[in-house]
């Protein structure tokens, strides 16, 4: 790689670890607010919007839900179509890209993912325990993990964020895995049948070299209703739309260069033309045409990715806290020492730690995998720990494993005070590290 292309790849990395750690602040304060609200002399209106139900209604059409399942349901779908853009990038381009890059952190998020959830059976399998609730500590948040990772600055090499970042993404696929298989229920096999012609549909356009991205947002939309409809959660088809995204762009780098140098001087041509301070009428034209070729030349994936990064960030991710994160403390069915809580606690402040460094750390004694050039193994443990931070996605499990009011407090609860111990306890150890010595290959000397 080049000095450009290494500046490039540095500068986009560091871009995104800002932005997902300021979303991570974002979510931290939103599930603080909601938990104050729920504790409050609002609690009451506080849960009775959330039961609110508007809807749509065209001709004989209808769908009315509670605002909080638009919330879960609708708003959610967007969080896991671009949770799903970045596996499709990861997997093309990224950390994920080849066996060599990808192993390490796919290892690790496999023992990060079964370990918690053997915890949690063992812990629930007996009398007072809730089995079906074995996905909610397998998953890692990766804007509140960053967020907790972000406060060491620089004391942590940037390549264990990668490693980091990498893992939640494996994770997020794991966690989507889990909730079309297990927490599916009474499938209507009509709207799974109207929803495969859809996604055939949606495999057309790509295959047709559609680069419009309303054609398949459209399509999602529909995706979306008929998979609500079949009993399988309607997140998924956020994550299915995202598989059919294209990635090539609709004119070629060399074409876009020709075209602004021709413009440009189209442009420059005209100048002398111009009688006053406005434009004139092929200046105009050519600036459109500019925006027209710079539009073309970027990558549709990356296109609604980076426009759905900060829709996700600063409005999707703290909205769904704010909603899904009050619990009243005083509520009778709240209770830390059921089984149900003790299994979450210990999955994600034991099994995940336990599960990314056992299991990563056994396989390289074989030789089968290596961890980062700059990062140490101290480092690793030190992301272990933090990787038991699971707190978006591990709410939105209990959402759906449990209809059980106060087994749903009880582990939303478990949830959040996993997460914090997890998260303090990450930095306070990595914060007691000497920090690196060098930073991505040693970037300086770049």
């Amino acid at each position: 790689m080049g000095l450009s292309g290494r500046l490039r790849f540095i500068s986009a990395i560091e871009r995104f670890l800002r932005r997902e750690s300021t979303g991570g602040i974002l979510l931290f304060g939103a599930a603080v607010a909601a938990m104050i609200i729920a504790n409050s002399p609002l609690a009451t209106q506080y849960f009775d919007v959330l039961h609110v139900e508007a809807g749509i209604s065209v001709g004989n059409f209808h769908l009315n839900l509670s605002l909080g399942h638009w919330i879960n349901d609708g708003l959610m779908a967007l969080f896991f179509l671009l949770i799903g853009l970045e596996i499709k990038r990861e997997l093309l381009v990224g950390e994920l890209s080849s066996p060599a890059k990808a192993a390490f952190p796919v290892i690790g998020a496999l023992g990060g993912m079964i370990v918690p959830a053997l915890i949690y059976l063992g812990l629930n399998l007996g009398e007072g325990g809730n089995p079906h609730g074995f996905g909610i500590p397998m998953a890692t948040d990766i804007a509140f993990a960053l967020g907790f990772l972000m406060l060491l600055g620089n004391r942590v090499p940037v390549a264990l964020k990668v490693f980091l970042v990498s893992l939640a993404v494996i994770d997020d696929l794991g966690a989507i895995m889990v909730i079309a298989i297990g927490y599916s229920s009474n499938l209507d096999w009509a709207s799974l049948g109207f929803a495969a012609i859809i996604i055939g549909g949606l495999i057309a356009l790509n295959a047709g070299g559609v680069k419009t991205l309303m054609p398949y947002m459209i399509l999602g939309l529909v995706l979306w209703y008929l998979v609500f409809q079949s009993g399988i959660h309607a997140t998924v088809a956020g994550v299915i739309l995202a598989l059919t995204i294209p990635v090539r762009q609709k004119i070629s780098n060399d074409v876009f260069v020709d075209t602004c140098r021709l413009e440009l001087d189209v442009f420059g041509e005209a100048e002398g033309k111009r009688k006053n301070i406005l434009l004139t009428s092929t200046q105009q034209e050519a600036v459109e045409k500019i925006g027209e070729a710079y539009e073309h030349v970027q990558n549709p994936l990356l296109r609604l990715e980076h426009t759905l990064h900060p829709i996700s960030a600063y409005l999707i991710m703290p909205v769904f806290a704010l909603a899904n994160a009050g619990v009243a403390l005083g509520g009778s069915g709240v209770d830390l020492i059921q089984p149900v809580a003790w299994g979450i606690m210990a999955g994600l402040i034991i099994g995940k730690p336990l599960g990314i460094i056992g299991l990563t750390f056994l396989i390289s004694k074989f030789g089968w995998i290596s961890k980062p050039a700059s990062c140490e193994w101290r480092h690793i443990i030190g992301a272990g720990i933090i990787g038991g931070v699971g707190f978006t996605m591990s709410i939105f499990i209990t959402g759906l494993a449990f209809t059980d009011a106060g087994q749903i407090d009880s582990a939303k609860l478990a949830v959040v005070s996993a997460s914090l111990v997890a998260g303090a306890a990450g930095v306070f150890y990595l914060w007691r590290l000497p920090p690196p010595t060098c930073q991505l290959e040693n970037n300086e000397n770049l």
